[in-house]
This record gives structure tokens, C-alpha cells and sequence, in this order.
């Protein structure tokens, strides 16, 4: 007799939850990427290059 591999999880009663590995199934909360927004002297001083320059660009291509 020969069976196949299973890797899917019977008590979990939809489908793609049994497909789903059980750390993802446990229901603990994921943790944060990073705690907040946090904008740099060097973010800064890259949007307002950008600004200007597309400004530049745009003044130049309209006269």
C-alpha cells in the first residue's frame, strides 16, 4: 500500500487554513515592522531636490 505525503492540517476545516503552516494558524499577533515614521535630515533634503529639480525641468519644458 502506498500513501502520499500530506502536508496539510485535517482539523483546520477550510482548505487554505489547512494549508497554512501552524505557527501562521496559531493566532499570535505579529510584531511590529518598526515602532513609527521617522523622516531623516537626508529624506528631507532628497524630496526637496526632487521638488525642485522636476520644477526645473518642468519651467524649462512649458517656456
Amino acid at each position: 500500500m502506498r500513501r502520499s505525503l500530506v502536508l496539510t492540517d485535517e482539523t483546520a476545516g477550510h482548505p487554505f487554513l489547512a494549508s497554512l503552516p501552524p505557527h501562521i494558524r496559531s493566532g499570535e499577533p505579529a510584531a511590529a515592522a518598526r515602532p513609527k515614521l521617522r523622516l531623516t535630515r537626508d529624506d528631507i533634503r532628497g524630496f526637496f531636490a526632487a521638488y525642485i529639480g522636476c520644477f526645473v525641468a518642468a519651467s524649462i519644458f512649458i517656456s
